[in-house]
């Protein structure tokens, strides 16, 4: 092996640090304002009601911008898409800690920050994917630690400048660091050219439509079975963030503070850890079979889902602790693969787009979960009685995408990586 060679196959790990820090530093940058959120309402003599504006605007804004973000990725420098999405959002995010009402805060941190952040992960995931194609799987499960690290250590870090400085300055340091990272990839993340696979002969990346994306996944059966997967993971994982913590509260007594750490420390830790140990499997099956891939999803929804019933049924504490961590740990296995699996069956010049179109679906049924399981948990008079329907949900998931993997799998797989 040649000193070039042995170069380039170090730098797929530098481009995996970069984007790591990157992806932290986007999940952190939205734990900040869930975390002062308190502050920010006293502070400007907002309401719930304007608060909760602001979070809705803010997925609004998210959801409807990924497309266009997805389309950017592919027909522009993914380096340059990556790099100014996290420097854009960063000065949002810097700008909010000045913001004095609700329209200012609506405008920076909706708007400029929402778009922002629908611009990274499209271009972030697919040049990612560029650059790991053995270790793709390894390479996606570690990248994903990235959102568990964020979440955790934002939710700390922000609450505790707030109580030292003022919560404006938990923007404006956060942001900070932002812009600085953003400089360093200026100077070390590059763009990977790389041969197109026969089946994308005569395609070129210039001629992505917006929609193209929308068309690949809803026409291949993996992806789009991938995307009804996805869309159940996020329903669910949106649904158990929004209502645990008051559940805890209602259901057991804990206070705000406890019961939103609890709520998000044992079920990160461990998916944490999964994530790690089912990218590793990942690779090691699909060396064998390319539709383990998509299997080992299935079985996490299936035992993540186990977890989930036992959470309605619980009346322990330490019962429901164990739950949410073993529900954390088995829906990793879905997380490490999820791009993984969308890019084995997606060209290589659509993979932005495809991801934009897969998270645009998954977060739209998503932003539904909150109002549903809120009238759901009226209707049944405790929260404790949806953990079974977010059980079912997953099981319907497992089945399908088990049945999927069988038969068009390595049909769809082999359209796009022709020998």
């Amino acid at each position: 092996m040649n000193a070039k060679t042995t170069k380039g196959s170090w730098y797929k790990w530098e481009v995996l640090l970069l984007l790591w820090m990157a992806y932290l530093l986007n999940q952190a940058d939205r734990q900040v304002f869930n975390t002062v959120l308190p502050a920010i309402r006293d502070a400007l003599n907002l309401t719930d009601t304007s608060v909760g504006l602001i979070a809705t605007i803010f997925n609004l804004c998210y959801a409807f911008m990924v497309p266009l973000g997805g389309w950017a990725g592919d027909k522009f420098s993914r380096k340059w898409v990556v790099t100014i999405a996290i420097l854009f959002w960063s000065v949002a995010t810097m700008f909010t800690g000045l913001a004095t009402g609700v329209i200012m805060l609506i405008l920076l941190r909706s708007v400029a920050t929402g778009g922002g952040e629908a611009f990274f992960g499209p271009a972030n995931y697919s040049l990612l994917g560029q650059y790991h194609k053995e270790t793709r799987a390894r390479a996606m499960s570690i990248h994903q630690t990235a959102y568990y690290v964020g979440v955790i250590l934002a939710g700390w870090l922000a609450g505790y400048i707030a109580d030292k400085l003022g919560w404006e300055y938990s923007f404006i340091i956060f942001g900070a660091v932002g812009i600085v990272w953003g400089i360093i990839m200026i100077f070390r993340l590059k763009d990977k050219n790389e041969p197109k696979e026969e089946g994308e002969v005569g395609k070129t990346e210039n001629k992505v439509g917006i929609l193209d994306g929308f068309k690949v996944v809803f026409s291949t059966p993996t992806a789009l079975m991938l995307t009804i997967g996805f869309s159940g993971l996020i329903f669910v994982i949106t649904g158990f963030m929004t209502w645990v913590p008051a559940f805890l509260q209602e259901e057991f007594g804990q206070s705000q503070a406890a019961a939103g750490f609890n709520s998000m420390f044992y079920t990160y830790v461990a998916a944490f850890i999964g994530v790690l140990l089912a990218g590793s499997l990942s690779d090691k099956f699909a060396a064998k079979s390319n539709k383990a891939r998509m299997m080992l999803q299935a079985l996490g929804l299936v035992a993540g889902a186990v977890f989930l019933f036992i959470m309605g049924s619980s009346t322990t504490l330490w019962v429901l602790y164990l739950s949410f961590a073993g529900w954390g740990f088995f829906r990793a296995f879905f997380d490490a693969n999820t791009y993984t699996v969308l890019y084995d069956v997606t060209p290589s010049h659509l993979h932005a787009s495809c991801s934009s179109a897969m998270i645009t679906t998954g977060f739209a049924v998503g932003a539904l979960a909150p109002v549903v399981l809120g009238a759901m948990k009226e209707s049944l008079g405790s929260f404790a009685a949806t953990f079974p329907v977010l059980g079912i949900i997953w099981v319907v998931c497992a089945i399908l995408m088990f049945v999927v993997s069988r038969t068009s799998y390595q049909k769809d797989y082999d359209k796009i990586n022709k020998a």
